[in-house]
């Protein structure tokens, strides 16, 4: 009858229900997924005995939780983390921001004792800072402007995980002739590899620079945009991430991100 099939079918349902809370989710995935620190960190944490859920600890890889716990790190683990450095470069054109290609050297190379700016105010560069110090993004090898490093993985997450929203701010400075429509374009309509893009804000500066606010970051993403305009990009220029601003570091430098400063 219809009412057994409709009981069958809700205590299959139930008992994949009851499955997957037994199941639950890998707790550094978990952990990741919330913001805590990245899956890596999230597996070193545990091995070393400072994560807890629900108020006990948990120090075994591959546990698995239900989506709802209660997750908090032991004291150990949080000055770890507030240890972890991220850094401000300003990049040069002719560096690649990550994987080293043949002739050019990475922007990881412009990290060092010589090239601080803030060596007066703030902690001295240490050959720690580099063990694991990773690019948060990408800046073409032809741009220039700010670019974060880091070894925490909050702040790699925050600004390049799938549901990053931080503004990335650049100042393009373009030639050629812009299609009628082509700056209603630029702000919302295009699309790069199938996919449409996230709206973005472009604005005329004066006559040969724009001002580009993006919410995403595919591959040469602005070069592309404005070739599918009729403009070349003849200089990029990357000023802002989320509310940090390059300022006046000065090419080629480099300084720690402060504590007073957020990207979110």
């Amino acid at each position: 009858s219809y009412e057994a099939r409709a009981a069958a079918a809700a205590a299959v349902a139930e008992a994949a229900q009851a499955r997957a809370a037994v199941e639950g989710v890998r707790l550094s995935k978990l952990m990741a997924e919330r913001g805590i620190c990245s899956r890596r960190e999230a597996d070193e944490f545990i091995e070393r005995g400072w994560v807890f859920v629900d108020g006990r600890r948990v120090s075994e890889l591959g546990v698995r939780v239900a989506e709802d716990v209660r997750i908090h790190l032991a004291p150990e683990a949080t000055r770890t983390q507030q240890q972890r450095a991220t850094i401000l470069l300003h990049k040069p054109v002719g560096y690649v921001s990550g994987q080293p290609e043949p002739g050019y050297a990475p922007a990881v190379s412009l990290i060092g004792p010589d090239n601080q700016a803030d060596r007066d105010t703030a902690q001295r560069f240490h050959p720690s800072h580099l063990k694991n110090l990773a690019p948060a993004g990408r800046l073409d090898i032809d741009s220039t402007g700010l670019l974060v490093l880091t070894q925490d993985g909050r702040v790699a997450r925050q600004l390049i995980g799938e549901d990053s929203k931080v503004e990335k701010e650049y100042i393009v400075r373009v030639e050629g002739r812009l299609a009628e429509n082509g700056l209603a374009l630029l702000n919302h309509g295009l699309w790069l590899d199938d996919r449409p893009l996230r709206p973005a804000e472009v604005e005329w500066i004066n006559d040969e620079q724009l001002r580009f606010v993006l919410r995403e970051g595919r591959k040469r993403q602005i070069r592309r945009m404005c070739e599918l305009v009729g403009l070349k990009v003849v200089g990029l220029k990357r000023v802002r991430i989320g509310r940090v601003k390059l300022g006046d570091l000065p090419l080629g430098q480099w300084r720690f991100l402060r504590e007073d400063e957020r990207f979110g």
